[in-house]
């Protein structure tokens, strides 16, 4: 038995492979609507009920909540629009609306399982049925096992290509009509196999373009051509030199080397299945006769003359040429530029545009040159759309009489044709009904006419559709039975509404104590059926009856009209003037009817306040009354913003009254207007600028801040006059720096504070002056022997006044005459090195820094004594010694040099082994001014020649006299072995076999026994020139025993490990266990592998 998940697997591969071919083949998607919208309560009575099916960018309706109404151009009657309409969704009869319509699909033969699942979904109320129709005939699912109906999917098994490829449609039907679904094709996948018969082999000279034929077998849908080399997986790559044409499948090698030669394999892969075939080799030789020369390009493989391509798809446009030497390939479009989206693949080969587009249309010329020639091909690219939905047409209700225009329109290249169907049936132009285009009128409405309507906007490319409902309402008058009350204000105008339910339009008379009313200058009586009676009074109380009447029947609606005194409102106070950060109330009172109830809405600036989203700033209170009702505004920490018009809205049923407030804010002052700068110097600038807002408070004074590169953020200027006063408008800024970039804005102030600064003006640059301020921390030091090196602090470029900015540096022997003066080009020199073979170490010197730059010299630094440089160190280290301390350590031992210049920080050893050069030695520094040094790291029974050299901060000095060294040999490889114990207590009696040193190691000089207690930390070290020796166990617990021999070249390999788990008390020898001993005082003994310490 099959698994019971492959049905699932193949419908899962199905449904994937129809998302695929709608992709490829850019089909329109569904312009059926799935959701209906409820029809609108307050819709008047001309107003037709229209219902849209879909959106115009072909997708599907809004949901029911969203407000979404197509208007209609001619009037059609309603129901009675101002009553509940209680009828649901669910109620709510309509014709069939596709929720899912067939895609394209690719079907892979041999898949196993031949079932293909075409999807069709619609609802409507009552249910729809479907049925199918393939390539225009009705499926018949009733006879046979191949069709069956699962709700609206069609399920066709063991498909095949020869009954069942075609196109399909899906049809819905209700008591309403029939839709008819978008076309969807049926495609079978699969690749045959290549003929078994051996290919023939190809022989050409080296230098010589080939050919290599793939002659693909029959295949659907698209395949992807690739070539193997000799044997599977090795795959021909392609470059300038070799292409596969995924138009023709055929390898082109331009010019054939020796690598070339071989057995080559056209692979072929289906795009849809992912399934392979490999055709018989093809063997590439070369022949014997020679090298073929150089010759022109000749273009192999070309894209078509005509290229027609969808919008939105990607264009591969191909071109490669044989030649020798290789060709060259080069694009370009005639009477314009290629895309910049446009890439060139495979070594240009290939011009592939991406999102195709209408301006891409147009000829591509590909040029193929080397050095003997060059040919070109020309071929024209035309880009295709599909058709798009630009307007569609939606569900709509009318009377039985009036007249139906629907107009459809789409966008297409080429431009799309339209036809209209009714219930999946064509229409055409006859009797009341005449179609031009897109656009379908009928005249005088029959219910004949309801039904469900497509039009279907189509080119050769393919074809979309737009569905609508009809409905042709025909009913008697009626009124929902709730009563009607109506309040006016004296002498004021009232109005009663009379909107039946009613198809068609009813005629419609008023009546007041059974005598019919006539129209009058008072009593009005409007096209909405809407009766008007102006400057109602007391005595226009009472009862109205509105009569509504067609061939259907009749129907009336008593209204009972109230007359009440009109509502007065008071603000207070009317103007208020506050200052920023104060509290003020606005109270309001309503006079009204006590019959009435009224309610209240502040308003700011014509606009409801909204209490919660105030920030804290609004309170509202409110007081009602007999008669009287008070509601208060509480601003508080009012800020400028607040300040403009509060009104106060008080409304009943009868009326509606408002009154409105000034509320004026005083603060600090706005920001002043553009700054300008008018003129600049080299430490002013004068500026002017325009007034700003007071804010309800004159402005006392004005401040002046600027900006440079080298303030943080803007600081206040001093200026002239000083201070700004608030009537001027243009002032001096004064002591600013030359040669600096500034920016500058104006504050204002008033009694309130300070406002908000102004825009900054335009950035300016001061003008060039002499620097005015000199270096500081002048000092030097150090340096090579005879070099006097002074350092300074820079100026920083916020000082340096223009350009051409650098120091002078002067300097003379303390106690001589004349100044010596060095000019340092650089502003950003901080050190100036003078160097002269006479003067000795730490010579003091009498020292100077000024600054100048274009305009001229700027001031000196105050004189500084700085000394020479003591040099480095002049005498080596005396006294070397060096002697072996191990077989890998050497120490060294120096005398200081004697007192004087060049007083060395550290030393430096140098040591190389006696049979080697210098060079390959290695070097090793002390830390601090030290006298000796342990080099490790040697080898064993080794001369090493060694050397000291004194160093400071300079340089190096001298190196000693060489010492030679030897290091002892290396200590004894065999660890001590045979260890044996005896424990009486806490004491532990240790022996082992002596170890006898060979020849080339160091004598053994002692051994070293470590006893470690597990846990504790605890470590205890016994040395002894005998083979054992006598432990004492401080207290009970795990211990770990090892023996190390010693040597004059140092500590030689350790022993086995002895591990103890002993309790105080015993008597145990090493490999015994005593059956008499109690379970507390058990010994273990365990011996593990040598471990290093």
């Amino acid at each position: 038995m099959g698994s019971p998940w492959k049905p699932i697997l193949l419908l899962s591969v199905i449904s994937g492979l129809s998302d695929l071919a709608w992709a490829v083949a850019a089909r329109p998607i569904s312009y059926a609507a799935v959701l209906r919208m409820k029809a609108d309560s307050s819709s008047s009575l001309l107003n037709s009920h229209v219902r849209p099916r879909q959106q115009p960018d072909g997708g599907l309706a809004p949901p029911p909540d969203w407000p979404v109404f197509a208007s209609h151009p001619h009037p059609a009657l309603s129901l009675l629009g101002s009553q509940e309409d209680y009828r649901s969704e669910e109620s709510e009869e309509f014709g069939p609306i596709f929720i899912q319509e067939p895609n394209d699909v690719i079907f892979p033969l041999g898949s196993g399982d031949n079932k293909v699942v075409m999807h069709c979904e619609a609802r409507g109320n009552p249910p729809p049925t479907y049925s199918w129709y393939i390539n225009g005939t009705q499926v018949d699912t009733r006879a046979g096992f191949r069709y069956r109906l699962i709700k609206g999917n069609l399920i066709i098994a063991n498909a095949s290509e020869s009954t069942d490829f075609g196109t399909y449609q899906c049809r819905a039907e209700n008591t309403f009509g029939i839709v008819m679904s978008r076309d969807a094709h049926l495609q079978f996948a699969y690749i045959g196999a290549f003929s078994a018969k051996p290919r023939g082999g190809v022989s050409v000279r080296e230098g010589q373009g080939v050919v290599l034929m793939c002659t693909s077998p029959p295949h659907s849908p698209e395949i992807i051509y690739s070539w193997v080399f000799n044997e599977f997986p090795s795959f021909v790559a392609e470059d300038s030199r070799r292409f596969i044409s995924q138009m023709t499948g055929n390898l082109y090698v331009s010019k054939v080397q020796p690598s070339d030669v071989g057995s080559y394999i056209c692979l072929l892969k289906s795009t849809a299945t992912n399934a392979r075939v490999l055709s018989p080799p093809t063997p590439l030789t070369l022949r014997t006769d020679g090298v073929m020369g150089e010759y022109e390009p000749k273009i192999e493989v070309h894209f078509p003359t005509a290229v027609l391509a969808a919008r939105g798809v990607t264009v591969r446009l191909e071109c490669f040429a044989l030649g020798n030497p290789v060709p060259t390939i080069t694009w370009r479009k005639i009477n314009g530029n290629i895309p910049k989206k446009a890439r060139l693949r495979k070594s240009q080969a290939v011009l592939e545009i991406p999102n195709i587009q209408l301006e891409d249309s147009g000829t591509y010329e590909c040029k193929a040159e080397n050095l003997r020639g060059g040919t070109a091909f020309k071929g024209h690219l035309q880009v295709y759309t599909l058709p798009q939905w630009v307007r569609v047409i939606n569900d709509t209700q009318l009377d039985s009489g009036e007249r139906l225009q629907w107009e459809c329109k789409a966008t297409g290249r080429p431009r799309p044709t339209y036809r209209w169907l009714r219930n999946g049936l064509p229409l055409t132009s006859q009797g009341r009904m005449e179609i031009v285009n897109g656009e379908l009128s009928i005249h005088k409405l029959q219910p004949v006419d309801s039904g469900m309507y497509q039009c279907v906007a189509e080119n050769k490319y393919g074809a979309i559709y737009s569905n609508a409902e009809l409905k042709i309402l025909a009913s008697a008058p009626a009124f929902v039975p709730n009563p009607v009350r109506v309040i006016a204000t004296l002498g004021k105008e009232a109005s009663i509404e009379c909107k039946p339910r009613a198809s068609p339009k009813p005629r419609i008379t008023w009546k007041r104590v059974d005598k019919k009313i006539q129209p009058s200058k008072r009593l009005m009586l409007l096209r909405n059926n809407t009766l008007r009676i102006v400057n109602a009074s007391q005595a226009d109380e009472g009862d109205y009856v509105c009569r509504a009447e067609n061939h259907l029947g009749w129907a009336e609606m008593t209204a009972t009209l109230w007359v009440k005194e009109a509502m007065r409102v008071e603000l207070s106070p009317s103007r208020v003037e506050v200052t920023v950060g104060e509290s003020v109330v606005l109270s309001c009172k309503a006079v009204h009817d006590t019959s009435l109830d009224v309610t209240f809405q502040w308003l700011f600036n014509h606009k409801a306040i909204n209490f919660q989203q105030g920030g804290g700033h609004f309170e509202y209170i409110q007081t009602v009354r007999a008669k009287l009702s008070t509601v208060d505004l509480m601003i508080r920490s009012i800020l400028l913003k607040h300040a403009g018009k509060y009104g106060c809205r008080a409304q009943t049923s009868a009326d509606t009254v408002s009154a409105e407030s000034e509320l004026l804010v005083r603060g600090p002052p706005g920001p002043p207007g553009v700054v300008i700068v008018e003129e600049i110097t080299e430490t002013t600038a004068t500026l002017s600028w325009t007034r700003g807002l007071d804010d309800h408070s004159p402005i006392s004074t004005y401040h002046l801040q600027a900006r440079s590169p080298f303030s943080l953020g803007w600081q206040t200027v001093k200026t002239d006059p000083e201070p700004v006063t608030g009537e001027l408008e243009s002032a001096m800024a004064v002591e600013l720096n030359p040669w600096v970039e500034y920016e500058f804005r104006v504050v204002a102030s008033n009694a309130i504070g300070t406002g908000d600064p102004s825009a900054p003006s335009r950035g300016v640059r001061t003008k060039e002056a002499v620097p005015s301020v000199a270096p500081v921390n002048v000092s030097g030091g150090n340096g090579r022997r005879h070099e006097l090196v002074i350092s300074w602090e820079p100026v920083s470029e916020e000082f340096q006044n223009g350009e051409g900015f650098g120091y002078i540096v002067a300097f003379r022997a303390n106690g001589s005459r004349g100044w010596k003066e060095k000019m340092v080009t650089s502003a950003d020199s901080t050190t100036y090195k003078y160097r002269d073979e006479t003067f000795p170490p730490l010579t003091p010197f009498e020292v100077k820094v000024g600054v100048y730059n274009n305009k001229g010299d700027g001031p000196f630094s105050p004189v500084v004594i700085i000394h020479s440089a003591e040099g480095e160190p002049r005498e080596a280290p005396s006294d070397v010694k060096a002697y072996a301390i191990s077989a890998s350590q050497i120490r060294v031992t120096w005398r200081q040099p004697n007192p004087g210049p060049g007083i060395p920080k550290g030393y430096e050893v140098s040591y190389w082994k006696a049979t080697e050069k210098e060079d390959s030695g290695w070097k090793q520094k002390t830390t601090k001014n030290e006298t000796s040094l342990v080099l490790g790291g040697l080898d064993g029974n080794s001369q090493y020649v060694v050397t000291v050299k004194g160093f400071n901060s300079i340089g190096q000095g001298p190196a000693s006299t060489t010492v030679v060294a030897k290091t002892r040999k290396a200590p004894p490889v065999q660890p001590p072995g045979n260890l044996l114990w005896i424990q009486e207590g806490n004491n532990v009696s240790l022996s082992w076999d002596p170890v006898k040193a060979k020849e080339n190691e160091s004598d053994v000089i002692g051994y070293m026994v470590l006893l470690k207690q597990e846990g504790r930390g605890h470590n205890q070290v016994t040395r002894t020139i005998n083979p054992s020796t006598m432990l004492t166990l401080p207290e009970g617990g795990t211990y770990v025993i090892e023996v190390r021999v010693l040597s004059e070249g140092g500590e030689g390999a350790v022993s086995s490990q002895i591990r103890l788990v002993t309790s105080s008390g015993v008597r145990a020898k090493s490999g015994e266990c005593k059956d008499k001993l109690a379970w507390p005082a058990l010994l273990l003994v365990l011996l593990v592998p040598s471990a290093s310490w």
